[in-house]
């Protein structure tokens, strides 16, 4: 039978906070050393590479699990299921509850056991757990849900994509201009209908990209603290992105049967707009076809890059808005693809 994505929600914080927010910042390179160019030369470059001009950080208030239930909610009702009914509640992320002013990262209780506990889902077999696999988290938990419900271990999941990466930042750091906050669910169960998930592949290079993600003190010579904060190797993460995502969709989506003709939409982890724009020029390049108009949706321009979230978060809005005029339909396929720390990759091909 059929597995579909039956009801999906978003949680996009309200704090809008604008690349000209950095301007009174002090940036420094890895060695602890001041740039020459000046911060509005940094962040013009910045924007002009990421397509990044705002990004949305989570309330002071609200942690992980807070913004991961709110999309839940929105996700239950979108499906109309008993929330009592949901057989595994299954959470990526990447640093677990950050209270604002922290940044110390908990793990105990998991984010998702605090979901069902916010849920107030009193069913004990309703299995809660967290899962840590980079940006590519969501789309896993997509895959791991379908096995669960094609192995009869499960009849219904919900799966969500959820970050509070603004307190994991190094606000020295250059590239913490990139991350951003916020949420985005799904549930999972078999049907009658036709289409549903297709196709999956996953991979993971641990090799020298192992090191490509990482955690490390911050940049600013002054800071004393042995608190670390999330660090990327920008370069490196890009060139591994377009030189393996394209053949890792290929794979996905002729393993499902269906053509690149048939794709109506393809919806990338939203990381850096000319990336996505890059894999989406070598996916097609595989087929010696031209890009059609109006196949990626883009939010990094504007909810910047929340890791696990940015995906789902996407597919809520372009479902249920008239999102920069992009639309699926009923019978539309599409395909979800991400890459992250790992370094992991992994694509999905779904029919509506």
């Amino acid at each position: 039978m059929p597995i579909h994505i039956v009801g999906t929600g978003s949680f996009v914080p309200k704090n809008k906070i604008t690349n000209n927010s950095f301007v009174e910042k002090s940036f420094f390179d890895k060695e602890g050393v001041s740039y020459p160019n000046s911060n509005k030369e940094i962040i013009d470059k910045f924007q002009a590479i990421t397509g990044i001009t705002e990004r949305r950080y989570a309330d002071k208030e609200h942690t992980t699990s807070d913004l991961a239930t709110f999309a839940s909610l929105e996700a239950i009702k979108d499906a109309k299921i008993d929330k009592e009914s949901i057989d595994y509640i299954i959470v990526a992320h990447n640093f677990g509850e950050v209270e604002y002013g922290t940044n110390q990262y908990i793990a105990l209780p998991s984010v998702a056991t605090m979901v069902k506990h916010k849920l107030e889902i009193v069913n004990e077999n309703c299995v809660a757990y967290d899962l840590i696999f980079g940006c590519p988290g969501w789309i896993e938990g997509i895959i791991q849900a379908k096995s669960f419900i094609k192995s009869k271990m499960a009849k219904r999941c919900l799966v969500i994509g959820a970050d509070t990466l603004s307190r994991t930042i190094d606000h020295s750091d250059r590239d913490s201009m990139i991350f951003a906050d916020g949420a985005g669910a799904a549930i999972v169960e078999e049907t009658d209908e036709n289409g549903g998930i297709l196709s999956h592949k996953t991979i993971t290079k641990a090799g020298k990209e192992a090191l490509y993600l990482f955690c490390e003190r911050s940049y600013d010579p002054n800071n004393k603290e042995k608190i670390k904060h999330i660090k990327m190797n920008g370069r490196k993460v890009y060139e591994f992105a377009i030189s393996n995502i394209p053949s890792a969709l290929k794979i996905c989506l002729e393993e499902s049967g269906k053509k690149i003709d048939d794709v109506k939409k393809i919806f990338l982890h939203q990381a850096n707009e000319k990336l996505d724009e890059a894999v989406l020029k070598y996916f097609y390049k595989q087929f010696d076809k031209k890009i059609p108009e109006n196949i990626m949706p883009i939010s990094v321009d504007v909810f910047g890059n929340s890791s696990v979230a940015t995906i789902p978060t996407l597919y809520d809005v372009v479902l249920k808005t008239n999102f920069k005029d992009h639309k699926v339909s009923k019978g539309d396929v599409i395909l979800f693809a991400s890459v992250g720390a790992g370094m992991n990759i992994n694509a999905i091909t779904y029919q509506l």
